[in-house]
């Protein structure tokens, strides 16, 4: 974005939440204020998280849990809870929790937010911090016999490991059990069912789902260490490709908002379109993908809906292969802009995509005949993974998953980036609830990427030629200032994808926080499951659209 609209959206957020009033409505628990670039934070007392977090969403409106981040600095562990609502994304605050370097205890938040019960646990797994009064405090992503924490500044990468086995163990509790009798079942981690590596844990009362436990960690590659490894000119941007890999623009443009944040970086409007145009492209990729594995998942249906949902993301990618050079791990944002222009000659190009473009809406009517309009479809999906809108806000939950339990939330819209508040287009939601709700809510969604592209081309068509500037003035080597902190999110296919960097003065971040939109949306399975069939599980597990990549990391 340029200049100016960096300011007026800053300014923006200022007016919209006034943090000398919420000080005076948190009262004592504050110990200090401190300046983010995203919003400001408070630094409160470990032993006041929940009277501060609920103080915050009942009388301030901040009922969104966005991301929790831990680090550990020389003298002090922190936690830092990045607050926002779900009414008006601009209104942001963070709430920082110190804690003492020998003992690592606070209060846990996940009484008044369901979604900080697996933040927490990640943060005690990887960095050492333990949550008091948290309701299951363990590994999630690391076997549970795994010594030390990985992101503490203490823990060696070369010390071996010897990970046994747990014995085999009855894993119902009384809570689960009834006069009927109740099963333990194991899916997964195989892949094809599971939409990638997971384990669900299943307690069955007869036929019905009693409780589930996913279990994730996996697929954890270490990728927010990997970051913080990276130099932030070339190295991290790459490595976002891997995260969500059905539809990976998206996540070269959380890594390049944020790092732009920090080092004050401009972004001319020309590469603002091409970056616009590009993920919109890769929100059809990640949607097309999560419709047919849909209807596979449902209905088996592999021929038509599947191979016909295949065909299209094939035109897709040509089209992205053409603008990137690559079909997977696209690489194409850099930061200030874009790596290039559209190929030459740019007519040839335009109208491949136009030919997209009009192929479409025939195609997704096809599509309506194919999967919605059946009968078998509607029968296993309407009023069934029932997520209310009060459920799914507590847990975290974005993207088409909020959007089809009713709630109007869109970062494209409500916290807007690249060109989006110049174009004309609709956020879409619906009030269903249900697995139905969810795939409609992704099959109209494509129809607005398309319409979003079109003004795209159109506008790309027309820019002076003396004017399509890529890229700005970018130093070859980025120090951010230190101790700089930034979080900063876009709306990817799955939802809200955000990043947390904290700088040092040195070319690499200190500290380098992913907030997967899958990780919050999978946490709510067990709600949109309890009392369900063994083959509605499987199909609310369906239409999260999870990859496993983004869940663990």
């Amino acid at each position: 974005m340029t200049a100016d609209h960096s300011a007026t959206v800053a300014t923006d957020r200022l007016e919209r939440t006034d943090y000398d009033d919420l000080a005076a409505l948190l009262g004592d628990a504050v110990i200090d204020r401190e300046e983010h670039l995203n919003a400001e934070a408070f630094v409160i007392r470990p032993d006041a998280v929940q009277e501060t977090l609920t103080t915050l969403r009942d009388d301030a409106g901040f009922d969104h849990l966005s991301c929790v981040t831990a680090q550990q600095y020389t003298d002090r562990y922190e936690s830092i809870y990045h607050l926002t609502s779900y009414d008006d994304r601009r209104r942001e605050v963070s709430v920082v929790v110190p804690t003492d370097p020998e003992r690592p205890v606070s209060q846990s938040a996940e009484p008044v937010f369901r979604t900080a019960d697996w933040h927490e646990r990640e943060a005690y797994d990887l960095v050492g911090i333990e949550y008091e009064g948290h309701p299951d405090l363990r590994r999630i992503l690391l076997p549970r016999t795994w010594q030390g924490h990985p992101l503490s500044l203490d823990y060696h990468q070369d010390k071996p490991q010897i990970v046994t086995l747990e014995a085999h163990k009855n894993p119902l509790e009384e809570a689960y059990r009834s006069e009927s009798e109740t099963m333990f079942l194991n899916i997964g981690p195989h892949h094809p069912a599971t939409h990638g590596v997971l384990h669900l844990k299943v307690v069955l009362d007869g036929e019905q789902v009693a409780n589930v436990e996913p279990d994730v960690g996996y697929l954890h590659r270490c990728e927010e260490q990997l970051c913080q490894q990276g130099n932030y000119r070339y190295q991290i941007i790459p490595y976002s490709n891997r995260w969500d890999y059905t539809a990976n623009l998206p996540n070269e443009w959380a890594v390049a908002r944020a790092i732009e944040d920090l080092a004050d970086l401009e972004v001319p409007e020309y590469a603002q379109v091409l970056r616009t145009m590009a993920v919109e492209f890769g929100r059809i990729l990640g949607h097309l993908l999560a419709m047919g594995t849909f209807a596979l998942d449902v209905n088996g249906d592999f021929t038509a809906a599947f191979m016909y949902a295949i065909t299209d993301r094939e035109r897709v990618q040509n089209i992205l292969e053409d603008l990137t050079g690559q079909r997977m791990m696209f690489y194409y944002f850099r930061l200030g802009g874009v790596a290039w222009d559209v190929p030459e000659p740019r007519e040839e190009f335009f109208g491949k995509v136009r030919d997209f473009l009009d192929h479409l809406p025939g195609a997704a009517e096809e599509y309506h005949n194919l999967i919605t309009r059946n009968e078998v479809f509607q029968l296993r999906c309407v009023d069934t993974g029932y997520l209310s809108p009060e459920v799914a806000k507590s847990y975290g939950c974005t993207g088409p998953v909020a959007r089809a339990s009713g709630i109007d939330y869109d970062l494209r819209r409500d916290d807007p980036y690249g060109y989006y508040d110049e174009l004309d287009w609709k956020v879409i939601t619906d009030d269903g609830c249900d697995n139905y709700a969810r795939l409609l809510v992704r099959m109209r969604e494509v129809e607005q990427s398309a319409r979003i592209i079109e003004q795209c081309v159109d506008l790309l068509e027309d820019w002076p030629e003396d004017e399509r500037e890529l890229q700005s003035n970018v130093p070859r080597t980025l120090r951010p200032p230190e101790d700089a902190e930034t979080y900063r999110a876009v709306e990817s296919a799955k939802g809200e994808l955000g990043i947390y960097i904290r700088s040092d003065g040195t070319d690499t971040p200190a500290r380098f926080k992913i907030r997967s939109p899958c990780f919050n949306n999978l946490h709510s399975l067990a709600e949109m499951a309890e009392g369900e069939y063994v083959a509605d599980l499987i199909a609310a597990l369906g239409s999260l659209d999870i990859v496993l990549g983004s869940v663990d990391r």
